[in-house]
């Protein structure tokens, strides 16, 4: 039975071991060989007067990367990695990588992006990209349990629809049988739908796709997103949660990822509970006074803007109380002033993070809305229909996951958090 690299102690005197070989030093009569597997890393030492022949030559037709098991005697070694070595025995070539490699996993010699993401399996073989990975699995762990342990539902919902979650164009276009269709750029209608089945508190982590132009360090085409929708709530009772479920998935990482964060080499901390809450009229005053540019009330805000207003708050916030114009037609607006509207965004100083809102559950308002948005109700007709049917007040919100991970880590670029991203030109591996 093979033990993972960080099991084998002197201890055990003698063990197997599979792995890659990460690292070769030829010294003349001593040649080290670093192990590495998911787990970390293991240093052979082959002393080349003392070696068996058939370990000698494994030995010198390795190369990095190869897969090689090998089996022999644990020494104490205050030089090698975790103070300890083995001495092998046998050496067996398993799977031999062919040279040169594509791109350095060993971090000597850096790679630009694409050629990392053009080799992805290679690349994720770095430890620092491993760790981010690591890191999300932790996060996705935390905010799992977090939504099991409070009673949610987890729902699974289509990603072939026939019109826009949220209208607009930004839809991918697919042939379905003779007829048009869309991958889905949300789960919101669905989720709402399973409001009015009584489900009361649901929640998806899955993908959504957004046919959006862009071509930045903070976008994707094809993302991960945490979707939730509860009933007989407003938007102050999920804000609460969200803060509750960030903060979770922060905690988890900062429990059982200690190693991960050490080898990215990251300031974390966990966000403080109590996150602050601007109004938007508040948010855009204070952006005004940083940036040279004009805002205008009921403009979204530029990247420019949510930098400033970040660069203000300092830690995780909520932007509330949103002109309706500017936020989708399913928000709902206040009743003393429809105008505003009981939407938020959660952000973080560098980028926003999540939106959502309290929902109009009344089919009247909803149509009425739909219209004032430029959109057809009939092309709306299958999530109109619960309204009729006695829909309850509910409230919910999306998260990014890959913004989650990449603000979490201070990632210089979204596709650092997605193993295989998808944006305006990259469609493959």
């Amino acid at each position: 039975m093979r033990i993972p690299l960080k099991d084998v102690t002197p201890e055990l005197e003698t063990a197997e071991v599979i792995g890659w070989v990460h690292e070769i030093r030829d010294l003349g009569g001593l040649a080290f060989y670093i192990l590495r597997d998911r787990t970390g890393f293991l240093q052979a030492a082959v002393i080349k007067k003392k070696a068996p022949e058939a370990v000698l030559i494994a030995a010198k037709e390795v190369s990095r990367e190869s897969v090689v098991r090998i089996k022999g005697v644990v020494k104490e070694s205050d030089k090698a990695p975790g103070g300890r070595e083995i001495i092998p025995e046998s050496f067996e070539i398993i799977s031999k990588a062919e040279t040169p490699l594509p791109l350095d996993v060993s971090d000597k010699v850096l790679a630009e992006v694409d050629t990392r993401l053009d080799n992805r399996y290679l690349d994720a073989r770095r430890p620092k990209v491993a760790a981010i990975f690591q890191i999300r699995n932790a996060a996705t762990h935390a905010i799992n349990d977090y939504f099991y342990n409070e009673g949610f539902i987890n729902i699974t919902t289509s990603k072939i629809v026939a019109a826009a979650t949220e209208g607009g164009t930004e839809l991918f276009p697919i042939a379905y049988f003779e007829k048009e269709a869309f991958l889905n750029q949300s789960p919101q209608l669905y989720k709402q739908m399973m409001m009015a089945a009584g489900f009361e508190k649901v929640y998806e982590i899955g993908p959504i796709f957004r046919a959006e132009e862009h071509n930045t360090t903070r976008h994707l085409n094809e993302a991960t997103s945490i979707d939730v929708e509860v009933s007989f709530a407003d938007h102050n009772d999920v804000m609460d949660l969200l803060e509750n479920v960030i903060i979770a998935a922060y905690e988890n990482v900062d429990k059982t990822c200690s190693d991960a964060i050490e080898t990215l080499g990251v300031d974390f901390s966990v966000p403080k509970k109590g996150f602050p809450k601007l109004t938007y009229a508040e948010a855009i005053d204070i952006a005004a006074v940083s940036i040279e540019e004009d805002i205008a009330y009921g403009d979204d805000l530029s990247t420019s803007a949510e930098r400033a207003i970040g660069e203000e708050m300092g830690e995780h916030y909520f932007i509330t109380d949103w002109p309706t114009s500017i936020k989708p037609y399913y928000a709902m607006p206040y009743e003393n002033e429809p105008e505003i509207c009981k939407a938020f965004d959660m952000m973080h100083p560098r980028m926003e993070l999540s939106s959502g809102a309290q929902r109009i559950h009344q089919h009247d308002l909803l149509v009425e809305q739909i219209l004032q948005k430029g959109m057809s109700p009939e092309g709306f007709e299958f999530y109109l229909k619960p309204f009729k049917y006695g829909m309850p007040p509910h409230a919910g919100w999306g998260v990014g996951m890959e913004r989650l991970i990449m603000t979490m880590l201070d990632l210089p670029n979204i596709r650092e958090a997605v193993l295989f991203p998808r944006d305006r030109h990259r469609v493959t591996p």
